[in-house]
């Protein structure tokens, strides 16, 4: 069986940096994903980073609970983070687990 993988690009602009996810968040890809974020947290002029999570087929605790951390690191910097794109399975794991409200999610 082949490791997870996680395939991140990043796209800056005047506005927003776009951090575009393809493939799983899980114990072996959130510390890939958290070095990518807390890269454009610096590196980015825009107040807000988004993530596109079009292309995330999986998400397992350990990546709902990165995902809290790099909400909170996000802020601490003065940036909002958008999760746009959110599938159906992501939909009901933030709700399941009561963090839907932690986060802001544009369609």
């Amino acid at each position: 069986m082949l490791p997870p993988e996680l395939d991140i690009s990043v796209r800056h602009d005047t506005s927003e940096t776009v951090v575009a996810l393809m493939g799983e968040i899980d114990i072996s890809t959130v510390s890939q994903l958290s070095a990518a974020v807390e890269t454009a947290l610096v590196e980015t002029p825009a107040s807000r980073l988004i993530l596109d999570m079009e292309k995330v087929t999986f998400c397992d605790s350990q990546g709902l609970g990165t995902l809290v951390v790099l909400n909170r690191a996000a802020a601490r910097s003065q940036h909002a983070l958008i999760l746009v794109n959110v599938g159906d399975f992501l939909h009901r794991l933030l709700d399941v687990t009561g963090l839907k409200q932690a986060f802001y999610i544009r369609d």
